[in-house]
């Protein structure tokens, strides 16, 4: 298997488990602190995920990228000088980080929520707020251990660290919020600010977990520098000016969710309760920026990982040149994202109401399982965003990942409070996904124009896909059907958990066995699917 997809595997696989994690912890979480806690963490974490954005500026993945187009120049000291540099940068960032978002604290809750009597203050919001913001003293510095390694290929550090980190917030978070609201009769406002504060135990853990690499590793980097025949002589300021030139797009780029989110948690409450919602705006919210948010994102994991795997190969081939390997890179990254995400995205659009009701409440079913279905979509648009912006990235073309993102943010801010005000929840929806849209179709026509890239053959298995998702859905839709004679899966939890674990077996087994047969998977894959080639050489 190519180092691409062993990495995209490695990677994916960390960052499904986390995601996973973080989808299951909401379930108990949302059992102890309710609707109403729910949206005050949205409320305080999108700030915070944009504060961790902007005090790394793009660093972590630029080092990834900076590194490992010189380990492919042959020179090893001036990756292990811009790791030293660019630590220390990311140690000052992180506590001017924590200052800013700390002192703005009680601005930020106030420019989220207008007027007074709803389940959420201002003051609310400011205390979440200063709770999670210790954890920027920690994260950048964190985040570009992990940046380096990747230049180096070795996704390992990265993906245990974050899983330990994962972990050990979840479990921060669960036993902590629990303690406080049923041993000692607390807020729900002061267990929401707990949780938020298990963002800096997390990283903590994570940072013994990279140590433990560093130390084990580190011999060999020593090694491969002793070796080495080439060395650039660069000063500090022009690893930095070449180190910047590649982060910035990188900070735009990982803030695009974000981004859109922060729009809907300004504009919501107030187009809400203009159009004389006001009395959903927190249940609606929590679903599209938090409950919902982390079920569809799951699917956007893969994009995640192979993005970060991606980038050295794509940065390696293109440094020399090889036009054969970068575009084979490209076509399969795009139609890894394809054959999974899409049938994700539909699995969950047809049986959102089981997973909401499953996994959180049946109770205004009606409202969060359409809004969850409605959103589902938009998986693959984010996971397009990350991956053809990395692309860009690996081809030198960073810049234009960034007029792509502030096209589409500029239409997000210009309509989404009047699609909010039309259409309630769903506006916000619409709005995300025409902004998306705008982002991934301005960078795949530039990356066609950059390295005449042609999108021909990733069109023709994408429509195969899409066949075979529709037969996926027909299978779940009669399902369905059936069940709903002797189940009543919309009426109590226990039944729709049956119906949930029903639908996703039959569907994705379904899916999987027609791509299988098909050998789409072996041709996306180059026959290198983990297990395929044991299973086929068993037949025989």
């Amino acid at each position: 298997m190519s180092n691409m997809l062993r990495g995209t595997m490695l990677l994916s696989g960390a960052s499904f488990l986390s995601r996973f994690l973080g989808m299951i912890f909401v379930i108990p979480f949302f059992a102890i602190v309710g609707t109403a806690g729910s949206a005050l963490f949205t409320y305080a974490y999108t700030p915070y995920s944009i504060f961790i954005s902007l005090s790394t500026v793009g660093i972590p993945a630029a080092v990834s990228k900076f590194v490992s187009k010189y380990n492919a120049l042959g020179d090893y000291q001036i990756g292990m000088r811009m790791f030293r540099a660019g630590s220390a940068l990311m140690l000052v960032s992180g506590v001017i980080a924590f200052l800013v978002m700390f002192l703005s604290a009680d601005w930020i809750g106030a420019q989220q929520i207008k007027g007074e009597g709803g389940p959420i203050t201002p003051d609310d919001i400011a205390f979440v707020i200063r709770m999670v913001s210790f954890a920027l003293i920690v994260i950048p510095a964190m985040s570009i251990v992990r940046g380096f390694f990747q230049g180096n290929q070795s996704m390992g550090p990265t993906a245990i660290s974050q899983t330990i980190e994962q972990i050990v917030r979840i479990i921060a978070i669960l036993a902590g919020s629990y303690i406080i609201v049923n041993f000692f009769n607390g807020s729900i406002t002061l267990a929401v600010g707990f949780a938020a504060f298990a963002a800096l135990i997390g990283a903590l853990a994570s940072c013994l977990v990279l140590f433990w690499y560093w130390r084990k590793r580190k011999p060999f980097i020593d090694k491969q520098i002793a070796k080495q025949e080439v060395t650039h002589d660069f000063r500090t300021i022009d690893l930095f000016k070449e180190l910047f030139r590649y982060a910035g797009p990188f900070v735009l780029v990982g803030l695009a969710i974000p981004l859109y989110q922060l729009v809907d948690q300004f504009t919501f409450q107030p187009a809400m309760v203009a159009s004389g919602r006001g009395a959903l705006y927190d249940t609606e919210l929590a679903v599209i920026n938090n409950l919902g948010h982390k079920i569809i994102i799951i699917p956007m994991t893969i994009a995640t990982g192979l993005s970060m795997a991606m980038l050295p190969s794509l940065t390696n081939a293109f440094t020399q040149n090889d036009q054969t390997a970068y575009k084979k890179l490209i076509n399969q990254a795009l139609q890894v994202i394809m054959v999974f995400v899409i049938p994700a995205a539909a699995g969950i659009a047809i049986l959102s109401d089981e997973i909401f009701g499953a996994l959180f409440t049946l109770e205004d079913i009606e409202i969060t399982g359409s809004l969850m279905a409605w959103y589902a979509p938009v998986a693959l648009l984010f996971g397009l965003i990350t991956v053809t912006a990395g692309m860009l990235q690996g081809v030198n073309q960073q810049n234009y990942a960034v007029v792509s993102l502030l096209g589409g943010l500029l239409v997000k801010v210009i309509f989404n409070s009047q699609f909010i005000h039309l259409f309630g929840g769903k506006g916000a929806i619409l709005g995300t996904a025409i902004a998306a849209g705008i982002a991934v179709g301005l960078n795949l026509a530039r990356l066609k124009r950059t390295v005449n890239f042609s999108f021909k053959q990733t069109i023709k298995r994408t429509i195969l896909i899409l066949i075979f998702t529709g037969m996926m859905c027909f299978v779940i839709a009669v399902l369905k059907f059936a069940f709903g004679f002797f189940l009543p899966y919309q009426e109590v939890r226990w039944a729709t958990v049956v119906m949930l674990l029903a639908g996703v077996s039959a569907g994705g087994l379904f899916y999987l066995y027609l791509a299988y047969k098909s050998t789409l998977l072996d041709h996306i894959f180059n026959g290198s699917v983990p297990g395929l080639n044991r299973l086929k050489r068993v037949k025989r």
